[in-house]
């Protein structure tokens, strides 16, 4: 009998340390699914972080040139005001006059190639509803052919780079 005593003890024992194992082998599962889930979201937080700076560099790129390109704006400007006032090609006037339009014009031209390279886009404003996000009012107009906060005249320039507003465009708006 004491030889069935010891088996029975024996076994129970053996069945306590099988128990115990297996809730250590659970508690190890789960433990691994916490390591593993805390892996994933650092992770997901890396790639969104390598992401975010990405983009952030793409913008510190963009806008490194900006004190540069806001003092070639005003020239910019002025030569499209000149190109206005310019005698048009072909208008009958002397040739020296027709090759400084010409000329101008090209100028014009190879600047506007210089500024989209660099994303930087005009502000349309003639005939647009007046955007005090995009437009700096620097006069009102009544005019009866036209209803009430409508660009009537572009004064200044306005420029966005790459879709942010850097210099605002100066307008006359209808009243």
């Amino acid at each position: 009998m004491a030889e069935e005593k010891i088996t029975t003890d024996d076994k129970q024992q053996e069945a306590d340390e099988l128990e115990n194992l297996k809730l250590e082998m659970e508690k190890c599962k789960k433990e691994a699914e916490e390591y593993l889930n805390g892996w994933k979201r650092a992770k997901a937080d890396y790639l969104n972080l390598k992401n975010q700076s990405g983009e952030a560099q793409k913008d510190l790129v963009r806008f490194a040139n900006l004190g540069i390109i806001l003092k070639f704006l005003p020239i910019y400007d002025g030569l499209k005001r000149a190109c206005k006032e310019a005698p048009s090609v072909g208008s009958g006037n002397n040739d020296k006059s027709e090759g400084w339009s010409e000329g101008i014009v090209n100028i014009k031209k190879q600047f506007e190639g210089f500024l989209k390279n660099l994303d930087i886009e005009e502000i349309k404003t003639v005939g647009e509803e007046f955007n005090p996000e995009l437009h700096e009012a620097v006069a009102k107009e009544k005019r009866e052919e036209v209803g009430s906060d409508i660009v009537l005249e572009e004064v200044g320039g306005g420029y966005k780079l790459a879709g942010r507003v850097v210099i605002a465009a100066k307008v006359i708006v209808s009243e």
